[in-house]
């Protein structure tokens, strides 16, 4: 019988290159919300958003602001500049919480109304920069490593294949709904590769188990846009799928696009 991993990429590359690509869809995944400047744990080395697994300096070249930097000792982003929060900033307290986003403004957050990168954002649980594996896998696993834009940066580890990249998401409100990969998540550990959830066709289930078994962590913008039900809870689902720039119709997602790749 034929392995997995044989079976996925034979699927994953029988499109030519430049073809426009069929996405598998993942139904009935639990998202929960992230945003840019939250500090999730501060014990933790990735819990926090001032950084993301592909920007060193995520929340300064999110916002374009520079509050200092994370001292050189801390276990989560050390060195990187506190930058903007996307969502209420208090600045006595150090923290970052979020806020309810709305059509009006085209789901922007009220306090950066021009951000530099694109507020539409999500993760998921492949991190093909950092995890070993994720790495060592990706070309095998990631369905447009082998098209024209990608080729030739399989052992390339400023170059990542997962930033950046377009995910069409319907919501609990029945809508859908576009965004960028901007880190890796929800996840822990050893469980950055999650190949046969993240790019499988079998609609697998999230391979980690916390947080409500969540599959997909999504930014301010994308949850008031999706209906979720909390600002940040562990309930609302959604279905998604991979979808290439080209077909990303027009819509608030499209008013900041962020082509930034990676800052080590």
């Amino acid at each position: 019988m034929r392995s997995f991993w044989m079976l996925l990429t034979i699927a994953l590359f029988a499109l030519a290159p430049g073809a426009e690509a069929s996405y598998p869809r993942h139904t009935g995944i639990v998202a929960t919300t992230f945003w840019v400047g939250e500090v999730f744990d501060p014990r933790l080395p990735d819990g926090s958003q001032v950084c993301s697994t592909y920007d060193s300096q995520w929340a300064y070249h999110w916002s374009g602001i520079s509050r200092g930097r994370v001292p050189a000792r801390a276990k989560g982003c050390p060195g990187a500049r506190y930058g903007g929060c996307d969502g209420i900033a208090n600045r006595r307290r150090g923290t970052c919480r979020t806020e309810r986003r709305t059509a009006r403004n085209g789901f922007f957050p009220s306090r950066v109304p021009r951000p530099r990168e694109n507020p539409f954002y999500l993760d998921l649980p492949y991190d093909d920069l950092n995890d070993p594996i994720g790495f060592a896998r990706r070309c095998r696993v990631i369905p447009w490593a082998g098209r024209p834009r990608y080729r030739g940066h399989c052992r390339d580890r400023s170059f990542s294949y997962m930033k950046d990249r377009w995910v069409a998401i319907t919501g609990p409100n029945g809508r859908t709904c576009y965004g960028q990969i901007e880190d890796a998540g929800p996840s822990h550990g050893k469980l950055y590769h999650d190949a046969r959830y993240v790019f499988g066709r079998r609609d697998a289930r999230p391979r980690q188990k916390r947080f409500n078994n969540a599959g997909m962590d999504v930014s301010p913008a994308l949850n008031g846009c999706l209906g979720f039900a909390e600002l940040n809870g562990q309930r609302d689902r959604v279905s998604w799928r991979f979808v290439d720039q080209a077909a990303v119709p027009r819509g608030p997602w499209k008013r900041v696009v962020t082509r930034s790749g990676v800052t080590l």
